[in-house]
């Protein structure tokens, strides 16, 4: 997967908020991996029980990569802090052999913090980085499983389309389901408004 570029005079940490109720959640996003990500993603994981221990293997050496070539490793990540605790993470990548077509392979929030919307807040990061990264189509792989019906029905609420099913690819029963969503980049609201008034 692809990696995410950072402007080495910029702060890449950027507060933002949500809420429950009325809990407010600060938050920071950054996406560069460091060698204590492993074990806080490992964390991640474990709380999601959909994710099987093969699933979780590979999570992790997609993180290894990255950590270990950096941009050369094709992988891109954006992970979400709550103070010094990592509480979710996305990693995506441009799909060998295409112009503008994104991979999302993970994203994943701690247990803890699942129904605060930062899945949905984070999604909206990642779609924009992709924007700006020259790509304008994403598609997400994921099992026709009962228990996948959550993330599913996330995927859709988030604007994203089906695609394709691929019967029984995982095993017997288990279907492949691809969406996709496309994306583009906003035109300045000025440019918008001088459109409207003329």
């Amino acid at each position: 997967m692809p990696h995410l570029k950072t402007d080495p005079k910029s702060n890449p940490f950027k507060k933002s908020q949500s809420n429950k109720g009325q809990i407010p959640i600060e938050t920071s996003y950054r996406n560069r991996i460091i060698s204590s990500d492993l074990g806080s993603i490992q964390e991640i994981i474990d709380t999601n029980p959909n994710f099987s221990p093969e699933e979780a293997k590979i999570a992790i050496e997609l993180a290894q990569e990255s950590l270990l070539k950096g941009d050369q490793s094709g992988y891109h990540f954006l992970l979400v802090e709550q103070g010094e605790k990592l509480i979710g993470y996305a990693c995506f990548g441009r799909i060998p052999c295409t112009g503008s077509s994104f991979d999302l392979y993970w994203i994943a929030i701690h247990k803890e913090f699942q129904g605060l919307g930062l899945g949905k807040r984070l999604l909206k990061r990642v779609e924009s980085l992709i924007v700006k990264m020259g790509g304008n189509r994403i598609y997400i792989e994921t099992s026709s499983r009962n228990t996948y019906e959550i993330a599913r029905r996330f995927y859709r609420h988030c604007g994203y389309l089906e695609a394709a099913v691929l019967k029984d690819f995982y095993s017997e029963g288990d279907d492949k389901v691809i969406f996709v969503k496309q994306i583009k980049k906003s035109r300045p609201k000025s440019l918008q408004v001088l459109e409207t008034v003329g």
